[in-house]
This record gives C-alpha cells, sequence and structure tokens, in this order.
C-alpha cells in the first residue's frame, strides 16, 4: 500500500488545516464528543495551539457543545493543558443569547471571554 497523503483542493488536508489556522485573525474549535473522536480534529487543535504558543496572543477560542467528562478528555494532552490556563465558552441552552454575545465579544477582542 502506497503512503500518499490525502488531498483536499490539491493539496494534502494538513497543508490545508495548517494554511488555514495561520491565515484567519482567529480559530474557532467547537468541541463535542464526535470532535474528540476525529483525527483531523485532533491535528486541527494541535496546530492552533502551536499557533498560540508561537504568536502569544490569543488567537483561540474554545466552544464547548456539551459538558465533557474528564475521562472523553482523557486521551487529549493538549487541549487538557488549554483549558487549565485559558478560559472557554460553553453552550447554554438556557442562555443562548449570553453564549452569542461572548462569542461575539471573543471575535473582536484581544481578551478571551469569561467562562459561562
Amino acid at each position: 500500500m502506497l503512503n500518499t497523503p490525502i488531498t483536499f483542493t490539491g493539496k494534502p488536508i494538513i497543508e490545508n488545516i495548517t494554511d488555514a489556522i495561520y491565515g484567519s485573525r482567529k480559530t474557532i474549535c467547537v468541541i463535542s464528543r464526535s470532535y474528540l473522536q476525529s483525527e483531523w480534529c485532533s491535528r486541527e487543535i494541535q496546530m492552533a495551539s502551536f499557533r498560540l504558543f508561537d504568536e502569544q496572543e490569543d488567537v483561540l477560542i474554545l466552544l464547548f457543545l456539551e459538558e465533557l467528562s474528564a475521562h472523553h478528555l482523557s486521551p487529549h494532552y493538549r487541549m487538557r493543558k488549554l483549558l487549565k490556563r485559558r478560559t472557554y465558552l460553553r453552550w447554554s441552552v438556557q442562555h443562548p443569547g449570553v453564549f452569542w454575545q461572548n462569542v461575539q465579544r471573543a471575535l473582536q477582542a484581544g481578551d478571551a471571554p469569561e467562562t459561562c
């Protein structure tokens, strides 16, 4: 079996991920159980955290769609490390307006929003 990279739009997927993350003002990672099970999503969070540490600027926004236990996060060392040092947003069925205001603030500001 040949070891050829998977491509999307003529470039390897990992190159597309890297170009998109470094070419964007901010990266939003929408975290769910499905996200955590995806190999490509794992690569996205890894690349976004590399950029975060390289540039020392607030370029990463983590949005949690559901409550995730430590068990779900245990294989994701890089994300656990980020969560210990950064604030993040959690979807709220009871307060969706506040959630979207916080997302908008996070996109506009250099500082991370408060956890809600």
